[in-house]
């Protein structure tokens, strides 16, 4: 028995009989099993279990049509909406694999998702459909889409029936607009709509196995481009479940989704364990504050997974004494500390334990959770179902005592099997430990007396902005395109809102000395990547410090940074 054992959540295993079936089956079963209930619930407009199995089989029958077969990758660029989950599983039921991303990527970025994935097929929305147009047309012709399937937000309601109104006004001309149609060189752009007027009736026939490739969701690393995690039906169906067990879910729960679905963590602890169990899935666009606020009264929202600033704007709402939260039974999420004062707020108001946890793309979102009934704050918790964790020393690998600073690594059903295309990477993210193969997660942490994991450092050079995470390396490759760049190294500043925010201590071309300012050098990266990865703060520099190597020591300019704070 391990100490953590003895805070395990009442009634739940401590492992389970893996289901020897796939995603797609969840849907279907609950499909069968509560064809009426609401699966979805947009803006006011509700799809029942029956319709969203439909409609994800009619757009598997045109994916077939198209040319998609078993095990072909399909990226699906969206912000959260109900042709999110359709598509998701209609890929699925067409024996492919997802390809999530990011919907804040850009056209640049964009580029290595296409080629990476070697995907040729695309489904999108109708506001982001000219960034993959553009990413598709600057490739080798061998390289470009060959289909891309285009939605319209409208396609999930009807405008006039609506109460736009009551929408943030932000989201009154976004949601409602019709964009421009765009083409693609050598490829076909199909209307969503025109998946369900003309698909062939029935899908063909499903051949997935639990082993068979499911999911590649993207993660960056230390050094290169983003790597595509492959995870089988299995693992990303174990977490599903755990996350069921371990919180008790049940067909009744109402979940609001408002943390990202291309994101590991909206995906498999949000979407495919409310559809696993037969839940209700409230879905947000984005992240809006009296929004949220007023879903959570008005459709008696019970388990929210967020990002701890989400809580912390909610609570500090000008009209938070309008809301009622007390539906809620469950509340919890990960990706940054959830600060003391705001924990013990949450229960002197509503008797709510904010459950902090802990995960990674590789393993599926958690691989550590807090009990439901035993949390503890700025805390990873305890190994979820069915994970040994271990904490070691990086260089000599050998476990440390509690108390003791080493790097968190880990083994379980939920941890994927490697990176997709990059045995190199694979082989350099796991290790043996005591005859097993567990994975190096790259943080340094440590474990208590009771086993609970706390996280101190990290081994990667990751930047955690309001819970997204930033690459240097990546964010460093985007900003050498910039023709005034003639060196670029990435850092994180301390942010009193995001916790941490991007900076950017940049060598500019002679040629451009004195004629290209930070505002010009932040305005191009706002253009070129992903807002949360923009650098907001840009500090030029004659030279960047090197080591005798001749290798930028950001690691100085990082801790000069952090020390500006003290």
């Amino acid at each position: 028995m391990k100490p953590h054992h003895a805070h395990w959540p009442l009634r739940v295993p401590h492992q389970f009989t893996p289901a020897h079936t796939t995603l797609w089956d969840n849907l279907s079963i609950s499909a069968r099993r509560f064809p009426h209930k609401t699966a979805l619930d947009f803006l006011g407009s509700q799809t029942s279990y029956r319709e969203l199995a439909q409609q994800a089989e009619q757009l598997a029958a045109w994916l077939a049509n198209a040319g998609v077969k078993k095990g072909d990758r399909v990226l699906l660029y969206m912000q959260n909406c109900p042709q999110w989950v359709v598509a998701h599983f209609g890929i699925l039921r067409a024996n492919a694999v997802v390809v999530p991303v990011n919907p804040m990527n850009r056209a640049k970025e964009l580029e290595h998702y296409i080629t990476d994935a070697q995907a040729r097929v695309a489904i999108t929305t109708s506001d982001l459909a000219a960034h993959m147009a553009a990413a598709s047309d600057a490739l080798p012709a061998n390289n470009r889409l060959a289909h891309m399937w285009v939605s319209d937000y409208t396609d999930a309601f009807d405008p006039s029936a609506q109460a736009i109104e009551q929408w943030p006004l932000a989201w009154q001309d976004w949601l409602v607009a019709k964009h421009p149609a765009v083409q693609i060189s050598g490829g076909q752009v199909h209307p969503w709509p025109d998946a369900f007027r003309h698909a062939r009736t029935t899908p063909p026939e499903y051949l997935m196995q639990p082993d068979d490739l499911a999911v590649l969701p993207y993660t960056s690393g230390t050094t290169g481009l983003p790597k595509g995690c492959m995870h089988p039906h299995r693992s990303i169906m174990h977490n599903a479940m755990a996350a069921a067990m371990w919180h008790n879910a049940t067909q009744e729960n109402i979940a609001l989704c408002v943390v990202p679905m291309f994101h590991i963590t909206g995906m498999v602890a949000v979407m495919h364990t409310s559809v696993y169990v037969g839940a209700t899935i409230v879905l947000m666009p984005r992240w809006d504050r009296d929004y949220a606020g007023r879903l959570i009264s008005q459709r008696r929202v019970t388990h929210w997974t967020n990002i701890p600033t989400m809580v912390i704007d909610l609570l500090g709402s000008p009209t938070f004494d309008q809301y009622d939260l007390g539906s809620l039974v469950a509340i919890g999420g990960g990706g940054a500390a959830m600060p003391q004062a705001v924990a013990q707020r949450l229960w002197e108001l509503y008797g709510l334990r904010y459950v902090e946890g802990y995960g990674l793309t590789e393993t599926a979102a958690p691989s550590h959770s807090n009990p439901p009934d035993r949390p503890k704050q700025q805390c990873l918790g305890i190994p979820f179902i069915g994970v040994d964790a271990r904490v070691i020393h990086p260089e000599t690998l050998q476990e440390v005592a509690p108390g003791e600073q080493g790097e968190i690594i880990m083994r379980g059903p939920q941890v994927f099997d490697g990176y997709w295309q990059r045995p190199d990477a694979t082989e350099a993210a796991f290790m043996q430990f005591e005859g097993q193969r567990y994975f190096r997660s790259g943080d340094l942490g440590h474990v208590d007396d009771e086993g609970y994991f706390f996280i101190t450092d990290r081994l990667k050079r990751m930047i955690n902005a309001s819970g997204f995470k930033v690459w240097p390396a990546e964010v460093e490759a985007l900003m050498f395109r910039h023709p005034a760049i003639q060196e670029a190294c990435v850092v994180a500043a301390l942010d009193s809102y995001r916790g941490e925010t991007v900076k950017a201590f940049v060598v500019l071309r002679q040629s451009h000395q004195g004629q290209v300012s930070a505002e010009d050098i932040l305005a191009w990266c706002r253009d070129n990547m992903a807002v949360y990865k923009a650098p907001r703060l840009v500090q030029f520099m004659d030279a960047l410090p090197k080591s005798g190597s001749g290798k930028v020591m950001w690691r100085s300019l990082q801790e000069a940074e952090m020390a500006k704070s003290e």
